[in-house]
């Protein structure tokens, strides 16, 4: 790596980091935080639902706005948000001030991780791009499987407040180094002001409520009822707008996500099998420490550290696969990883079926998480080296939207069925719940795992191809075509 590439990866992987910790670290310190603030159940769960909830809408509109004004003045602008929310939810003295908090930090992650992506995929060459995604990814997977363990260090050695305040340092620093070492990866210098082309405001207000009305069914719909009218209007809604949302996209003038886009197999089946594998991951970690307290009675540090055999693969596997789908493409990779995943899950819900100790569960984490680590960077690779390099922004504004969007189905999907097969009433009630959810996301990811069957094989020609030549010239020249068919929004 040359030091500015040094630079653009350790910059935007501690963001990145930052943004998927705080996506998982308030799990184990819920019952701290209701405590502490008096909160009550279904306020609690908001805590979580709205960092999500505006990180998911989002999304595309960061990605949009970065490539229309300067991915790197719109990534700090999105840390400044993101610095100064984490500050306010520190010094919330109510439940209702931190909702709001964790809203505005949602906002602030969903410009700061596409244009994240985008930035990376944007600074190394093609025949680098995996390597260099390997280890942000990792970094990423890391703290979102860390989160809830040092949730349960910091709420059981510290104050609540710190799971916020230890952002600040950390988003301050990250700031001052893009300032001082990041350059603009699109718009080029040539063009330093962005595409003249108009901001796509309709896509923009359809993609918002379209999203917004899928993610509120998914998130209500657990506690007002599936076939309630909140959770049907909303999804209706959602349905509604996002199928408008298509269609102006195919008549844009200048559309915020191209549909041409989709009818790239690499771009389709790489965001299905993140989606799939972000939906299973999420539904594992979100059931792991609860079943750690309820069943095996352990508090919130213990279970938070007897997740580590899952994490630590992240640090293993995340690189290593990064690298090898430089040398071998995508494909097996993530396919593998996926079935993988499948099968750490399914070894989890028969030891947990049995109700044997953690010891026996041990197998199936790391089994789960290597699986979990191989399929994030050639997925993402996948998905980035599928459009031209003027159009990264775009593609990972979709990449990022549809993992986050996963997450929510992961989890609402397997809360819901937690509720049709248990309950919290006894261990052993728990425990049948808690199977059943496994299973279901072991299903999740076996269909990821057919999507990444779906990838092509190691790249050489077609409109990857091409977008690699072109990102190379790019990442080599710092010229080239992006004055041409910049057509982003």
């Amino acid at each position: 790596m040359t030091a500015a590439q040094r630079w653009v990866l350790t910059l935007t992987s501690l963001a990145a980091f930052m943004i998927a910790l705080d996506g998982t670290i308030v799990t184990t310190a819920l019952t701290t935080i209701r405590k502490s603030l008096h909160a009550s159940v279904e306020s609690l769960e908001w805590t979580v639902s709205a960092y999500i909830l505006t990180f998911a809408v989002l999304m595309l509109t960061g990605s949009a706005l970065g490539d229309r004004f300067g991915r790197r003045r719109v990534f700090l602008a999105g840390l400044t948000l993101f610095t100064a929310a984490s500050a306010a939810c520190g010094l919330s003295s109510t439940v209702a001030e931190l909702i709001t908090a964790r809203a505005v930090q949602g906002v602030g992650a969903a410009v700061i991780m596409p244009l994240a992506i985008a930035q990376l995929g944007a600074a190394f060459p093609p025949r680098e791009r995996g390597r260099a995604m390997g280890v942000s990814a990792g970094i990423i997977g890391l703290a979102t499987a860390g989160g809830p363990f040092v949730g349960g260090v910091v709420a059981q050695g510290l104050a609540w407040q710190w799971l916020f305040w230890v952002n600040v340092p950390v988003g301050v620093l990250v700031i001052v180094g893009v300032v001082l070492k990041m350059t603009e990866t699109y718009p080029s210098p040539i063009q330093p002001h962005g595409p003249r082309a108009r901001l796509d405001l309709v896509g923009v207000v359809l993609t918002t409520g379209g999203v917004l009305g899928l993610v509120w069914a998914l998130v209500r719909g657990n506690d007002a009822g599936w076939l309630s009218a909140e959770t049907l209007g909303a999804l209706a809604a959602g349905a509604v707008l996002t199928v408008a949302f298509v269609l102006w996209e195919l008549r844009a003038p200048a559309p915020m996500v191209p549909m041409r886009f989709f009818t790239q197999r690499a771009f389709s089946a790489g965001n299905v099998a993140s989606f799939t594998m972000t939906a299973a991951m999420y539904a594992q970690l979100y059931f792991l420490a609860q079943y750690y307290q309820t069943v095996l009675h352990y508090g919130p540090f213990g279970a938070g550290l007897r997740m580590m055999p899952f994490t630590a693969t992240l640090l293993v596997f995340g690189p290593l696969s990064g690298r090898l789908a430089d040398r071998f493409g995508e494909r097996r990779l993530v396919a593998g990883g996926l079935f993988l995943l499948a099968l750490g899950v399914v070894g989890i819900a028969l030891t947990a079926g049995h109700h044997t100790g953690y010891a026996a569960m041990v197998p199936g984490l790391i089994v789960s998480g290597a699986g979990v680590s191989t399929a994030i960077p050639p997925a993402q690779k996948a998905v980035v080296s599928a459009v031209q390099p003027q159009q990264i922004g775009q593609a990972s504004g979709v990449f990022s939207m549809l993992r986050q969007f996963g997450a929510l189905f992961g989890t609402a999907l397997s809360v819901a069925v937690f509720a049709a097969a248990g309950s919290y009433r006894s261990v052993e009630s728990f425990g049948d719940g808690f199977t059943a959810a496994m299973e279901v996301a072991a299903g999740i990811a076996v269909v990821g795992g057919v999507a990444g069957l779906m990838l092509p094989g190691v790249r050489g020609s077609g409109v990857g191809a091409a977008g690699g030549v072109a990102a190379a010239s790019v990442a080599g020249t710092g010229a080239g075509s992006e004055r041409e068919s910049v057509g982003a929004g």
